[in-house]
């Protein structure tokens, strides 16, 4: 196999004396690489994992602080990619170097384990769309994603030209990126911003937390709507962790209405947690800036209608 992404990492002081497995697991996870502690282990003894400093590594080495550490993922193993024109999308912008989706909720942005088939990508390549395929076999064209059960924008790379540009947009934060949500309670400000670190929950690796020593994590919010136990949110993204603004409004006890993970079992009558990526802005490749809207979906759409009529959430 060889090397298919490189990154780097460095201890922070918070981190030290935590396993190298443990430690390296959690940074690989935090950027969306889907890997096990199994794994992480097989690389130190393939080699594929170094350190600044000399030395033989165990997986069961302390990380010490102002430690550097770089990571040759290797190639996953080849996977047949299948076209699937069953996919439900629709295209908002198309030309030689990007395509932006809007995507219904419940639908996956890109393969991974157990879901191979039904999704963006699989239903992009069933329609013909050429992808550029620098992100790896299993995420052609993926430059960032929402969840499953998020719906709204995302855009993808045609070309190479574009995949460099908008994954360099990306990290530089230079993307806009704004969701509305209903979420639970009352908020006690019309507007505000949440700045909390995120990481991986210790407890539970599918779950993001706020954690000391996370990456930082910034979401903006303004009131849209209040109700009598919900309020309706605009949301501006600031960076782009995972699940960022599902952990972010659990955290501030405004847990999102429907969110399967983050909230609480009795909640609003949704497949799904309330929350819609409705605008995206990017710089195109050739320096035009687009930005892009999508309408609020309708089965939040018919939440918005209940709440102002108060015929639910009351």
């Amino acid at each position: 196999m060889r090397p298919a992404i490189h990154v780097q990492y460095e201890v922070s002081a918070e981190d030290a004396g935590e396993r190298l497995d443990r430690w390296l697991t959690d940074r690989l996870q935090e950027d969306d690489i889907e890997v096990s502690r199994t794994q992480v282990q097989r690389w130190l003894d393939d080699g594929f994992i170094r350190r600044a400093r000399p030395g033989r590594l165990k997986a069961s080495d302390p990380v010490e602080a102002g430690d550097l550490y770089e990571v040759d993922v290797p190639e996953e193993e080849p996977l047949e990619l299948v076209p699937d024109d069953g996919v439900p999308f629709v295209v908002a912008y198309e030309d030689d170097d990007v395509i932006v989706v809007d995507k219904p909720r419940g639908v996956v942005v890109h393969p991974g384990a157990g879901h191979m088939r039904g999704t963006l990508v699989n239903g992009l390549l069933a329609r013909g769309t050429p992808l550029c395929t620098l992100a790896g076999a299993l995420r052609p064209g993926v430059v960032h994603r929402i969840d499953k059960d998020t719906s709204g924008l995302v855009v993808f790379a045609k070309s190479d030209r574009a995949y460099r540009a908008l994954v360099e947009a990306f990290r530089a934060h230079d993307v806009e990126r704004e969701y509305v949500a209903i979420a639970h309670g009352r908020m006690p400000h019309r507007e505000g911003t949440i700045d909390m670190p995120i990481a991986r929950d210790p407890a539970d690796r599918q779950r993001m937390a706020v954690r000391q020593g996370g990456k930082r994590a910034v979401t903006h919010f303004e009131v849209l709507e209040s109700f009598a136990k919900y309020s309706y949110l605009r949301l501006r993204l600031e960076t782009g962790r995972t699940h960022q603004i599902r952990v972010h409004l659990a955290a501030i006890g405004h847990p999102i209405a429907g969110d399967p993970v983050y909230g609480p079992r009795h909640t609003l009558p949704i497949d799904g947690q309330a929350l819609h990526a409705r605008t995206l802005g990017f710089t195109h490749p050739d320096g035009r800036r687009l930005r892009f809207e999508s309408a609020v979906p309708s089965d939040m759409a018919r939440l918005l209608d209940g709440l102002r009529q108060g015929r639910i959430g009351t």
